[in-house]
């Protein structure tokens, strides 16, 4: 953790030498780096139903970073926002 990283929006997640889910994230637009990822729900259908997964992340299909959010009361896995 705390490694630099260079992509941010496609095939982001890693593992730890100890086991541990981390991302590559580039918090407030500093240099990117690996932090400890939230659950992790496998591959995703960008835009589908993620009822109960909320604050949960997946890969899509085209490897892209996925979050579950609600927005107007419906959760979808969504791409990740910048």
């Amino acid at each position: 953790m705390g490694a630099h990283c260079d992509n941010t929006e496609y095939y982001v997640f890693g593992t730890t030498s100890w086991g541990r889910l981390v991302f590559c994230g580039s918090p407030r637009r500093y240099e990117p780096r690996y932090f400890r990822s939230l659950p992790m729900r496998g591959v995703k259908l960008e835009n589908s139903l993620c009822q109960g997964y909320e604050n949960s992340v997946a890969q899509g299909f085209d490897g892209r970073y996925l979050f579950c959010q609600a927005l107007d009361g419906k959760p979808l896995w969504r791409a990740k926002v910048d």
